[in-house]
């Protein structure tokens, strides 16, 4: 892969010059990126958040749970081996609960079929395997896989988190991974682009994570929605490379569709540290290339789409939450705003790591923090939990004291996993859904998503912000300014983290992956028939050329619907090979707008209440599809492409929305499912319990033109509603095929002939 890099490096300044003949103007660093990737050559510049494009980027990452059905997909794709590196990563399936050891040796365990399956096709298909414990997806693709300029998509959310090193990296579903790895062109509505200058430089208790907690406030979970978000400014020339990763990392929880950073020299710092020195070397002969054009820089409001300045001599920590990522307070502001809201003040856990703060520099500066208590003579008043992000970085941190340190103050080290980010928290005593306070270093804070209680109050923060409050045991204890009360009654004060960027004497011997180092075509991929886990994928059926008519509504969606309220995570990981299983969660944790209750929809045939999977089953036996509906920014949260195929196998037909979040939607339309959104948002109060629809014109579906509803009421009456969708022409063959899959499959079949 280092010489295919080195390769792209040469190709760069002939490739840029064909690009500025084509654009005719300066170019953000993202657009640069773009246009390097293209699948094919184009003979008009692309207008952005307008211009359906194929690229084709350089690798494809997958972690455990997404990597089940991106792969059973990929085998029927009838392909011989990946055309791109890519990678799969063991970190979802390890439930935290006693510590790394006896966890990590339980998941190999309880998950053996998976790790197996998933070893097997990585060798079958030439893909590198990094092995449970190893470390979470993100961070091994951070200290291994990613460059500068380089473009990858990833089966997670958070594969932005690459583009701290400058790279284009952009979460998406299965179905997209395959298209890549099975050589064809990667779709995506060319980005519109959102700078973001920094000026100033952080110092004292603030952090990175800051910026993007700070940010997340300012523009919403669907803020940066079809959007590149660009950083740059001597603000951000002063980030460490993970400190912008965790930046990156967090853009997704304002539904950017990736952020980057220009190339700079903390990037060639990480990259010498991590052992790609000729890399770095190689990438400073272009360096002009891998930032953005001088003119956008002096220019921003002219060349960026929205723009943003944020000074970090100015930031003070945020704390954002609960239940939403952009629900951002400044710490100055705590103390009012949990008296007002009446936030459970003690807090119960405080969990530092995941894949967006446990790198060197953050346990660093948060283990100093502890060793400040411990040397004043203060205990912690909450639990202290820590996941460290590779099994590089527990190496270092082990051996430079910092899991120690956080062990001596009672901590416990899980393994280098996701953990409770994802819920993958067996906590004691979450079942009793008890009111309490968690706050944590993560990117998310979703209802249950960290221990399946509901009534936990989780707050995110920065590591050494957790490490103080968590000490603290208090949601209004504010590190700047307040003191604590040490064992031998004497007022104290935290001091000011301190941590270093990088390990002084390097991190030592690389990790290296499971590596397939061919296409070993003899390896058999088994799956038994009667595994719970695993299930042979089949193709869904064409669309039968007719429009939908009489199709009963299956549940009216209120309020937020993420990914985890349409497809759990938690105990329900287990199932992510298998269709059929994990259907049984569809909109699990999704609101019915008709009784405000969970797991409780109409069976109109029935005339009787029941979860949501059981009344689908249902109509899916009688031959029946159905309808979903929902309000804004629906699906915002993971990749999960879980959420998409569990409708299309329940037979629902269409999901009608206020908005979709990007990701999700782009799912729902690769499995056949008909995603429309409601011209006029108010008619998603004319949609009554009973209702049946007719959606008619698919004979005309095209681009731009759009769809009647007709809403049958049980009263005889009816209202006709006007729907909009976002399909290019591509994406409608996708429609009528029944899956992007299924056009694979047939292309695959017809270049054999």
């Amino acid at each position: 892969m280092k010489e295919i890099i080195k390769s792209y490096y040469e190709s760069l300044p002939g490739l840029m010059s064909g690009i500025r003949k084509l654009t005719k103007k300066p170019l953000s660093l993202c657009e640069k990126i773009l246009y390097a990737h293209l699948f094919e050559p184009a003979n008009k510049p692309f207008v952005r958040g307008i211009d359906y494009v194929e690229f084709k980027p350089d690798r494809v990452a997958m972690q455990d749970a997404t990597a089940q059905m991106a792969l059973l997909q990929f085998m029927s794709a009838g392909k011989s081996s990946s055309a791109v590196s890519a990678s799969v990563h063991c970190d979802h399936l390890i439930m935290a609960r006693e510590g790394a050891e006896i966890d990590l040796e339980r998941a190999k365990v309880s998950n053996e079929e998976v790790y197996n399956f998933l070893r097997s096709v990585s060798m079958k298909y030439n893909i590198d395997f990094w092995e449970p414990g190893m470390g979470i997806i993100h961070q091994i693709v951070f200290e291994n896989y990613a460059f500068p300029g380089g473009m990858m998509v990833g089966t997670d959310s958070h594969t932005p988190t690459a583009g701290g090193l400058g790279m284009v990296a952009v979460g998406v579903g299965g179905a997209d991974a395959v298209d890549v790895m099975a050589g064809m062109g990667w779709e995506l509505k060319f980005p519109r682009v959102i700078g973001v200058k920094l000026t100033g430089k952080l110092s004292g208790w603030v952090s990175p994570e800051d910026v993007i907690l700070k940010i997340a406030g300012m523009v919403s979970v669907k803020g940066g929605t079809g959007a590149i978000v660009e950083y740059f400014g001597e603000g951000a020339e002063s980030l460490s490379a993970t400190g912008k990763a965790t930046i990156c990392n967090m853009g997704a929880e304002i539904g950017a569709t990736s952020s980057i950073f220009p190339y700079d020299s903390e990037m060639e710092k990480f990259l010498v540290a991590t052992s790609r020195s000729d890399i770095a070397a190689a990438a400073a002969k272009v360096r002009e290339h891998l930032i953005a054009d001088q003119e956008v820089y002096e220019a921003p409001q002219e060349y960026f789409d929205n723009y943003l300045e944020m000074d970090l001599s100015t930031l003070e920590p945020y704390i954002n939450g609960p239940f939403s990522p952009d629900a951002a307070t400044p710490i100055s502001a705590m103390k009012e705003a949990v008296k007002r809201n009446g936030w459970p003040e003690e807090i119960s856990v405080g969990l530092i790591g995941s894949c967006t703060n446990s790198s060197y520099e953050d346990l660093s500066r948060a283990a100093s923090v502890v060793r400040s208590a411990l040397n004043e003579g203060v205990k912690a008043k909450a639990q202290f939990k820590v996941t460290p992000g590779s099994e590089l970085i527990r190496r270092i941190a082990e051996a430079e004291g910092f899991l120690s340190t956080f062990r001596e103050m009672g901590g416990k080290i899980f393994a280098n996993a996701c953990g409770p980010c994802i819920g993958q928290w067996d906590r004691e005593g979450a079942a009793k859904k008890e009111k309490n306070t968690i706050i944590h270093s993560f990117n998310r804070n979703f209802a249950k998503r960290a221990d399946g209680n509901p009534n936990t109050f989780a707050f995110v923060a920065s590591p050494e912000i957790v490490a103080a409050m968590t000490i603290a045991g208090k949601l209004t204890f504010n590190p700047l300014t307040d003191s604590l009360i040490n064992e031998n009654g004497r007022k104290v004060n935290l001091a000011e983290p301190r941590g270093s960027v990088l390990p002084s004497n390097g991190f030592g011997e690389a990790q290296k992956p499971l590596l397939a180092q061919k296409s070993e075509k003899t390896v058999k991929v088994a799956i038994n028939p009667e595994s719970e886990r695993l299930q042979v994928l089949e193709s869904f059926p064409e669309w039968d050329g007719r429009d939908f008519i009489g199709l009963p509504l299956l549940i009216q969606a209120k309020g937020k619907c993420t990914t985890d309220h349409i497809s759990p995570a938690g105990k329900w990981l287990k199932y992510r090979g298998h269709l059929e299983n994990i259907s049984k969660n569809y909109m699990s944790g999704a609101i019915n707008r008709f009784n405000d209750k969970t797991e409780s929809v109409l069976n109109q045939i029935k005339n009787e209440y029941f979860p949501v999977n059981e009344v689908a089953s249902y109509y899916k036996k009688k031959k029946i599809g159905s309808v979903v509906i929902g309000e804004e920014n629906f699906g915002e949260g993971s990749s999960r492409e879980h959420a998409a195929m569990e409708p299309r196998f329940l037979n629902v037909k269409a999901i009608i929305v206020k908005s979709f979040a990007r990701i999700h939607e782009t799912n729902l339309k690769k499995q056949g499912i008909l995603t429309l959104t409601f011209a006029y948002k108010e008619d998603y109060l004319k949609i009554r319990e009973e209702d049946k629809f007719d959606i008619r014109g698919l004979n005309n579906f095209a681009p731009g033109e759009q769809l009647n509803v007709i809403v049958h009421h049980a009263d005889g009456t009816k209202d006709e509603i006007a729907v909009d969708h976002s399909y290019n022409r591509a994406q409608i063959e996708w429609f009528k095929a029944g899956s992007a899959l299924n056009l694979i499959k047939k292309k695959a079949k017809q270049t054999r002939k």
